[in-house]
Parts: C-alpha cells; sequence; structure tokens
C-alpha cells in the first residue's frame, strides 16, 4: 500500500475524484469503472466458508494507515515476518515500514461482498480512505455491499494506537530475548533548526547527513576522513525536558557512527519529545537494517531506572519495525551478530532526509573481501585507483 497525494494505493491501484463507495460519501462522485482501467480497485476474491491468509505491508512514505474488512474479524497471526501470540481485533494500525499477516474466515452471508477498508492515521487525512472489495464468489464484482465501508477511527486516537500495540506479544514457543543487555544507548528525537530557520530533525543534537563515500568500504580498508570518527553522545541530559519544545532549537549535522563488537547484546531506549511548537509530538516508526529486535516496552513520558523491571523479558515480539508515540519512549533490544554497516532510521522518508537517524557499524573487519563493483564510490574508488593493492588486503 502507497500513500500519495491524491489517493491511497492498494497493490497499485487506487482512484482520485470519485469512489467505488459514493452512495456513502457525498463529496465524491461514482466511480464509473468498467474493471480492466489501470486504476480499477485490485478484488480480494474469495470462496465461502475458507480460511485465508491476508499479508499486509505498508509502504507508505509519510502516514500510518488503518485496514479493516467490513463484517470480519481479523485474527493476527504475524508481524514483520515472526509469529505473534494469535489475538482478534475488527482493524489494524500499521505503520509505514511494518507488515502483518492476518487469518479471515469467510463465514458472512454468502449473497454478499464486503468493503475493504484503508484510511490514514497518525495525522491529519488529506485523503479519502482506499476501498476495495472481497468478492464472495460467485456473486458479481459489481454486487456492491450493503452496508458502509468502515470507518476509520480518528487519526489522533493515540490510545487505540496503543491499545492494538502493546498486543502484539511473541508466539509461545520463540526465541527470548537474553536477559541482560551489555550495552545501553538513549537516542532522543528532537525537532531542531539550521541553517537560517530550516526544520531539521535530530537525534542526541545531531541530524544525520550521510557521507558521498558508503560506510561500509571506508571502514574496510581504513580510511579515516570520508566520516567524522568520533561516535556519536550514546545518551542525552538527564535533565532535557521531553514535554517542552527544545531549549535550544539549532542543532548540527553529523555523520559518525556507533561501533559493536560481535555478540555485544545492545538496548536502544528511543525517547519522543516535543516539537519546535508547544504541546506538539509526533508518531515515528523505526526500521533496523539487517535485524530483528525483541521490543522490550512501551511507556509515556520520559525512561527511567525505575521502569527497567517492567520491561517485558518473557514474550517480547521480535520485529524490524517499531513505532514511538508522542510524549513517550520505547525499548528495543538486539544481538550484534549480523558484521557490517546498517541504518537505523525513521521510517517515514521525509523524516530520514531531515536527519532523524543513526548509523551502526558491527564487527566489520570480520567482513571478507568486498566486491570491487561495490567500491567505486567516493573516496574509496579513489583510493583503490592509487594503491591497487587495497582490492585484495580485507584489512
Amino acid at each position: 500500500m502507497l500513500l500519495l497525494l491524491k489517493a491511497i494505493l492498494i497493490n497499485g491501484r487506487g482512484q482520485t475524484n470519485c469512489s467505488i463507495a459514493a452512495k456513502y460519501n457525498t463529496s465524491l462522485k461514482q466511480c464509473e469503472l468498467k474493471g480492466d482501467e489501470q486504476c480499477a480497485p485490485f478484488i480480494l476474491q474469495v470462496k465461502p466458508n475458507k480460511t485465508y491468509r491476508i499479508r499486509i505491508a505498508s509502504t507508505t512514505s509519510l502516514s500510518a494507515l488503518n485496514f479493516a474488512i467490513g463484517n470480519h474479524q481479523l485474527l493476527v497471526v504475524e508481524a514483520d515476518g515472526n509469529y505473534v501470540e494469535r489475538f482478534e481485533t475488527p482493524d489494524i494500525d500499521i505503520y509505514s515500514g511494518e507488515s502483518y499477516s492476518v487469518l479471515i474466515t469467510t463465514n458472512q452471508n454468502t449473497s454478499q461482498n464486503y468493503w475493504v477498508s484503508v484510511g490514514v492515521r497518525g495525522r491529519l487525512p488529506k485523503t479519502p480512505p482506499a476501498l476495495t472489495l472481497l468478492n464472495y464468489l460467485p456473486n458479481p464484482v459489481t454486487e456492491i455491499p450493503i452496508s458502509p465501508p468502515p470507518k476509520t477511527p480518528r487519526w489522533d486516537d493515540y490510545a487505540r494506537s496503543k491499545r492494538f500495540t502493546n498486543r502484539i506479544l511473541a508466539a509461545e514457543g520463540s526465541q527470548r530475548p537474553p536477559v541482560n543487555h551489555t550495552r545501553r544507548i538513549f537516542l532522543l528525537n528532537t525537532q531542531n533548526l539550521m541553517n537560517g530557520g530550516f526544520i531539521k530533525w535530530a537525534i542526541n543534537n545531531i541530524s544525520l547527513a550521510l557521507p558521498s563515500t558508503p560506510y561500509l568500504g571506508a571502514i574496510k580498508i581504513g580510511l579515516k576522513t570520508t566520516f567524522n570518527q568520533t561516535p556519536p553522545p550514546e545518551k542525552f541530559p538527564d535533565d532535557y525536558d521531553i514535554n517542552k519544545p527544545p531549549p535550544n532549537p539549532n542543532t548540527t549535522t553529523g555523520n559518525g557512527v556507533y561501533r559493536f563488537q560481535l555478540g555485544e547484546i545492545v538496548d536502544v531506549i528511543l525517547q519522543n519529545a516535543n516539537m519546535l511548537r508547544e504541546n506538539t509530538s509526533d508518531i515515528h516508526p523505526w526500521h533496523l537494517h539487517g535485524h530483528d529486535f525483541w521490543v522490550l516496552g512501551y511507556g509515556e513520558g520520559k525512561f527511567s531506572p525505575a521502569i527497567e523491571r517492567n520491561l517485558n523479558l518473557e514474550n517480547p515480539p521480535l520485529k524490524n519495525t517499531v513505532v514511538i508515540f508522542p510524549h513517550g519512549w520505547t525499548a528495543i533490544r538486539f544481538v550484534a551478530d549480523n558484521p557490517g554497516v546498517w541504518a537505523f532510521h525513521c521510517h517515514i522518508e521525509p523524516h530520514l532526509h531531515m536527519g532523524m537517524g543513526v548509523i551502526f557499524a558491527e564487527a566489520v573487519r570480520k567482513i571478507g573481501k568486498i566486491p570491487s563493483n561495490l567500491l567505486v564510490c567516493g573516496d574509496t574508488a579513489r583510493a583503490l585507483i592509487n594503491n591497487p593493492t587495497k582490492r585484495n588486503e580485507n584489512p
């Protein structure tokens, strides 16, 4: 599913300026579709009295989504490729970068079709929900459901989002996290200004600006000037007030990396804070490349050591994307067991480009020879031209 300015797409298809459910939305005209147009809905065809697995992935670049099927319960069974404790829900919230599997049973009135609805959550909607049909065969596709489409919950009903998110727990028998961490990093997420008023996002007051030379080759070859060799801060001031705009709104750019030894057990505490405007904070889905991580918990306000005993070590879900809620925190744990250089960033595309991300480098020296065609950018290319023997050194 992809969110555009004018329409939400389901499997690449969507309508603008019209609706297949216009009789329930007087602001839009009825779509006059024959069914073979490029924008015609992707129809989910099912047989009665069967159980179907529906895989749902959000490729939005900005907004969260809500997925629902009229008259049907969704049995959530998987999140981000890992099985979870099953539970039923009438709809799911899905953030950019997340994926879920749900089971539905086609046990409703077999003479009818039913709406599938995908609406905007997390920010004020500027597009109507995307709609398609759950087509009970052999009913014709032209058979419009007799009930209105499911109503998308209010965009800023964060309590509802939190209730759903907290129900995502690992399935019985799933791998548990290590009992203790060996390293903990606190990442404070703030909105800042730079260069005379340009809005940026910053982590521990550093706005990520990626270098022109890829990290992996630079570290492997041993180049010291392609990025800042000083690691970013691993915590933020204890007295920082997350409920107020930043006292010093200015930030600087940086491109340093957090370096991990192979096998380190790393906790990351994502701490959300107030934006530049009073009483304003945003939802951010954070995605880690190269790993799954355990989601140990979510909380309101500021993370504190007293919360430690409340973290979930029994059945935390394994995910690769996790949300932090406004003025709240999220705690994750992962094992640095995949040598390489990995981005950890907000999956809202504009936020990443505005600096909301960090870089993790893990045991790069243990990586074998890097193919030469991956070393043709920036200073790594110049280094190999000037010193061809480095191609085979594997430092």
